[in-house]
């Protein structure tokens, strides 16, 4: 089934072009979904009609995604985890809690476009990558660390800060 891609679409294919795809694949996933339309000679010529419009929409979803990249690569994502012998960790930091963690300072991105070859066992300092575009993928700075220590952390910094909150009043006072 020949096809004209009405945007980027990952391992296939620009804007424009025009590809061969499986019919299973262009019926059931491309066309529903707008990515792309039949290459027959009238969807050439409204393709054409239209083309400026859709790059148009797609550079601003890039200029986004750069926008985002840019505010991922100067965040500094710090998890706090459980951990038992040789700083092996209860568990395991995956995609889902990568994306909760983000969510708390702000920045929304989709589980699914972070890029983890294995859910992270070990404490440490990472770097992972995130799909924000076909053309953008950012860079996040990760730091996996034992609980007790993020507490600490975290307290130090409040204690710099001068913003503890008064310890309640002892009872008889």
């Amino acid at each position: 089934m020949k096809v004209i891609l009405r945007n980027d679409v990952e391992n296939l294919g620009r804007l424009g072009d025009m590809v061969d795809v499986r019919a299973g694949y262009g019926r059931n996933f491309l066309l529903p979904k707008g990515h792309a339309m039949l290459a027959t000679e009238a969807n050439r010529k409204i393709f054409e009609l239209e083309r400026k419009k859709l790059e148009a929409r797609a550079t601003a979803l890039r200029k986004d995604a750069a926008g985002l990249a840019e505010k991922i690569a100067a965040a500094r994502l710090l998890i706090p985890m459980r951990v038992g012998d040789r700083e092996k960790l209860y568990g395991s930091v995956n995609t889902t809690l990568i994306a909760e963690a983000l969510a708390t300072q702000g920045i929304e991105v989709d589980r699914r476009r972070i890029l983890l070859d294995s859910p992270i066992r070990t404490l440490g300092d990472y770097v992972i990558r995130i799909r924000l575009h076909a053309d953008v993928i950012a860079e996040l700075a990760l730091s996996v660390v034992a609980e007790k220590t993020a507490h600490a952390e975290e307290e130090a910094r409040s204690a710099a800060d001068g913003s503890q909150t008064p310890s309640a009043a002892e009872p008889g006072e």
